[in-house]
């Protein structure tokens, strides 16, 4: 199945407390429709020390749902909405702003 969204993408969070920033997703989990975005939606969790690792608040980002964030397209820097066309045999992803396959 093709995902509108992949890792690598740059994307703007579009509603929620980080809404208007940008960033690069990280992970994308199809089952559950959640993305990954780097530097949006941090917690901040307490880890107990242990052997291997040290204690502390450690920081990282969590997931937030896909329709909460757009794609940028890479022609016009806009936040964009993407469709799929096949070209080739091959279903490939379209931005709505600009009509560019990437």
């Amino acid at each position: 199945m093709a995902t509108r969204y992949k890792k690598g993408d740059k994307v703007v969070v579009i509603s929620g407390k980080d809404s208007g920033k940008e960033g690069t997703i990280l992970d994308v989990n199809t089952e559950k429709c959640r993305i990954t975005i780097e530097g949006i939606n941090i917690i901040k969790r307490h880890l107990k020390a242990s052997k291997e690792k040290d204690g502390g608040i450690v920081e990282s980002p969590a997931p937030i749902h896909w329709s909460k964030a757009k794609i940028i397209d890479p022609s016009s820097n806009k936040p964009t909405s993407i469709g799929f066309e096949t070209v080739d045999g091959k279903k490939r992803r379209k931005a709505k702003v600009s009509g560019e396959l990437f």
